[in-house]
């Protein structure tokens, strides 16, 4: 990944469109943003979009925003505002297992690989959100929260998340016990209730210390120190693997 080109500045204020602006200023375009849904879930599918917005008013989608701060209507409308406008668009979906044989960070990298390999028209730059993203086959570069602050990689977390959010939801109806519509696989009281009750069901991630105790073959922990660590909402798996097992955390 490299960075901005000499002379570039992208200011605060300058708005969801900034990034894209500032790269077309030095003549860098077709400009694709890439972004995932699902890592942290410890059901279902990991989805991976990218997206590349025309330049103007044509690549102006009404009410993006990152993903996670839309509510599940404005991600919809956002969702065909984004396929209806794009100069190219791609998803990719990894299966619970395939996540699972990879381990999340090596599928999570392979994910935004493949969604930018399938954009029909070829990036020259491509925005990632939060960390570098090797093997894209052009420069790029990793913007700190770039769902929010990049509308390419915006456009990407939609529709990443709806994508994922209507699987989980078919998926609900194969496995009504898990009530996976409602919180789409991540780790809640009501999850954790059903996996204790229910045990695994084949789309839960083998590799996630909660479904493994479900599944009997992790020793119990402390029900308050589980309970603390699998509902801390900073406490995604990369974040947790220097900490010990917990409720949530991801095992090698």
């Amino acid at each position: 990944m490299s960075s901005l080109p000499r002379g570039s500045t992208v200011r605060r204020d300058a708005g969801l469109y900034g990034y894209e602006r500032a790269l077309r200023r030095h003549g860098i375009e077709p400009i694709a943003g890439v972004d995932e849904a699902g890592r942290g879930a410890c059901a279902g599918p990991l989805v991976a979009g990218a997206a590349i917005l025309p330049p103007g008013k044509a690549g102006i989608v009404p009410g993006l925003a990152d993903s996670k701060l839309l509510t599940e209507k404005a991600r919809e409308r956002c969702y065909d505002q984004v396929v209806k406008r794009a100069l190219s668009w791609s998803v990719v979906v990894l299966p619970h297992d395939e996540c699972d044989r990879l381990g999340m960070h090596v599928a999570n990298v392979e994910a935004l690989r493949r969604a930018v390999a399938l954009l029909d028209l070829p990036p020259a730059y491509v925005l990632t959100d939060g960390f570098p993203v090797d093997g894209l086959g052009v420069p790029g570069l990793a913007v700190w929260k770039g769902d929010r602050v990049a509308a390419c990689i915006a456009a990407a977390s939609v529709l990443a998340k709806v994508t994922r959010d209507r699987i989980m939801r078919d998926l609900d109806t194969d496995w009504p016990a898990y009530d996976f519509k409602t919180h789409k696989g991540y780790i809640t009281d009501v999850h954790t209730a059903a996996l204790l009750e229910h045990g695994p069901s084949p789309v839960h991630r083998m590799r996630f210390v909660n479904v493994r105790r479900a599944a009997g073959l992790e020793p119990p922990a402390p029900v308050q120190n589980d309970r603390e660590l699998a509902l801390s909402p900073s406490a995604g798996p990369s974040t947790r693997m220097s900490r010990g097992p917990s409720m949530g955390e991801e095992t090698r």
